[in-house]
């Protein structure tokens, strides 16, 4: 089994949190807290993944990257 380490964006909402996968649109998770849309998003992507591959569908490259920077204000 290969494995690969996609990018995961999380998002903070007024009361949730929000993920998604640049590289797997549509493969997204939302939660009431981190920890859970950490787990949420987790099984989306293998579920994408395992739904993609029984399509035959072949896999992204995983090619997003993130970063943070620092701007004052």
């Amino acid at each position: 089994m290969t494995r690969r380490r996609y990018t995961i964006v999380i998002e903070k909402g007024p009361k949730s949190f929000g993920a998604f996968v640049p590289d797997l649109p549509g493969c997204v998770a939302v939660a009431k807290t981190r920890p859970a849309v950490v787990k949420l998003i987790r099984e989306a992507v293998e579920l994408h993944v395992e739904d993609m591959q029984t399509q035959g569908i072949p896999l992204p490259r995983a090619a997003a990257m993130a970063d943070s920077i620092e701007v004052a204000v």
